[in-house]
């Protein structure tokens, strides 16, 4: 398993989320799939770079809910209206034509996308 990042364990401990603990779960089974995942933190939350670039990032607001953005790295790219992914878990929403979310409602909601999540997000970063 990759490292984890000390700044985002830190992070993790001082987060008052009610799901707090689903992120974790969820950042550790990230980080397990694929060596080449590193994390830090980014917009206040774990995100997790691929090849050194910044592709997943966690959300915690609203704060009855958890969001993953995935996103291209931290500019727009010019390729951007061209970019096509496709998401055959159902479970990206689409705020822009290169940026996806994943909305979990809840911790069952969180534990049960898990494996698809680790599925879509190791597509997403080679992508």
């Amino acid at each position: 398993m990759t490292d984890q990042s000390p700044a985002v364990d830190a992070l993790l401990d001082s987060l008052d989320h009610p799901m707090k603990d689903s992120a974790d779960r969820l950042r550790r089974a990230i980080l397990a799939s694929d060596e080449g995942i590193t994390e830090h933190v980014k917009w206040n939350a774990p995100s997790f770079r691929f090849a050194g670039e910044d592709r997943v990032t966690f959300r915690f607001h609203p704060k009855g809910q958890l969001q993953l953005v995935f996103h291209r790295g931290a500019k727009v790219r010019e390729d951007r209206d061209s970019f096509v992914f496709h998401d055959d878990t159902g479970l990206l929403q689409w705020p822009a034509a290169d940026r996806g979310v994943v909305t979990l409602a809840s911790a069952a909601d969180a534990d049960a996308a898990q494996d698809r999540i680790v599925q879509l997000v190791g597509r997403w970063i080679r992508t």
